[in-house]
């Protein structure tokens, strides 16, 4: 298989696509990627986040290859499967073909997550034919199961796992793009340290030597930061409570469905909003009107969340929202409660190949002495975190009353609802 095309890319210079990823290259879901910028809203507070999901999905493409050739090259491809080997580049490629406008957005405002329409279009016009001329009828199959992250192939935590070359991307490229240094990771040297590594029952991981966990930790650093500074910035958050509101509210109201919703992508679901969505807040948003912070606390001031409905319950939110938007005597849509959460954000679960030649598991407890982040994880995330109240005006909102909207389960937050009163 030859290389016949050459793609020069703002990040890792040169990208080379060989045959097979040529051949999908020009499908209706690749193209579309275009058209879906990488950060949702992030380009309102930072001007250069106008990068897109196709850019995002050459660079792990590019990053795959260059870690099967790293592999392959130190011999540790011997016993995997060579048709898992094109999968998994191809997996890399289409990994995002499912994704909504706007990056997350909408699996927070409660549609079904990307991965699984993404795998969906796997096996239907145009890639189907596509895929099956590359590979055979179950081709499209073994692509899928590379980004759900239930392959057999050892090759799968190249395309989802603690180390997968997604978040390598995305990292690296998101930094660069909002012009942040906050990004930073040392991806020779993460490349250089992978490894198939032996876990037992003739089982195989993808693994790091013990020369990688700097480098491993930079990464998860890098992805903090990130978060921090960037994802979960106070005026990006405004900017997609707003939006989610928004298109909920227009599916409510018949203006849009689920499926146009998803084969959208930003400016078309943004024209279609302008003309259906009742709220007004599309408006808002597109004129970068966005509603203030009446309320900003580090998750350390918040008590523990009994069940995350704020993240689950997007419909018992928008509920609970409405009730104090009146109490508040606020317009309707005037009040909007944000506490993002990633759980797994700094998760790590790795085999280790020591300098000895033998195999430990890197975990959360982390390694004794020398791999000291997992261990603060916690501490990580919870300093990541805010709980934000945003409103339509200016308004200082007593945070005794709604920090303990938190820790309230669905079935008491119900009761309130029914009472009629969220505030005491």
């Amino acid at each position: 298989m030859s290389d016949l095309e050459v793609i020069r890319d703002p990040l890792w210079d040169n990208i080379r696509l060989d045959d097979s990823a040529l051949a999908v290259l020009d499908t209706r879901p690749m193209q579309r990627l275009r058209y879906i910028r990488q950060l949702g809203h992030a380009f309102l507070v930072y001007p250069g986040a106008t990068h897109t999901r196709f850019e995002h999905a050459l660079g792990a493409y590019h990053l795959t290859r260059r870690a099967l050739a790293a592999l392959e090259e130190r011999g540790e491809l011997a016993r995997v499967d060579v048709e898992d080997c094109r999968a998994a580049r191809l997996a890399a490629l289409l990994h995002d073909i499912g994704h909504y406008p706007f990056s997350h957005a909408l699996e927070e405002a409660g549609f079904p997550n990307h991965e699984g329409l993404g795998v969906a279009r796997l096996g239907r016009e145009p890639l189907a034919p596509v895929l099956a001329a590359l590979g055979g009828p179950g081709f499209a199959g073994r692509i899928g199961a590379f980004v759900t992250g239930k392959s057999a192939s050892p090759l799968k935590g190249l395309i989802s796992g603690s180390l997968d070359l997604d978040k390598i991307d995305y990292l690296s490229r998101d930094a660069r793009m909002c012009g942040v240094p906050y990004g930073a990771v040392d991806v020779d040297r993460l490349l250089a340290s992978l490894a198939l590594v032996d876990v037992g029952g003739g089982r195989c991981e993808l693994g790091v030597q013990e020369k990688g966990i700097s480098a491993l930790e930079s990464l998860l650093f890098a992805k903090y930061q990130m978060y921090r500074n960037v994802y979960w910035h106070h005026a990006v958050r405004s900017a997609t409570c707003m939006f989610k509101r928004a298109v909920r509210r227009a599916v409510a109201t018949g203006g849009l469905s689920r499926e146009a919703v998803a084969d959208a992508t930003d400016d078309g679901l943004t024209e279609k909003l302008l003309a259906t969505d009742p709220s007004g807040l599309a408006k808002a948003v597109q004129a970068r009107r966005l509603y203030k912070r009446a309320l900003d606390l580090p998750a350390s001031e918040v008590p523990a969340e009994t069940t995350p409905w704020l993240r689950e319950r997007p419909d018992l939110l928008e509920r609970v929202e409405d009730l104090l938007a009146r109490e508040l005597q606020l317009p309707a849509d005037g009040v909007l409660l944000d506490f993002p959460s990633n759980p797994s954000m700094l998760a790590v679960d790795l085999p280790l190949r020591t300098r000895m030649g033998t195999v430990e598991r890197l975990t959360g407890e982390g390694r004794a002495g020398q791999f000291g982040l997992p261990r603060v994880a916690a501490e990580l995330y919870q300093s990541a975190r805010r709980f934000r109240v945003f409103t339509v005006e200016p308004l200082a909102v007593p945070p005794t009353v709604l920090r303990e909207l938190v820790a309230l389960t669905p079935a008491e937050v119900e009761a309130r609802l029914a009472a009629g009163r969220i505030l005491p």
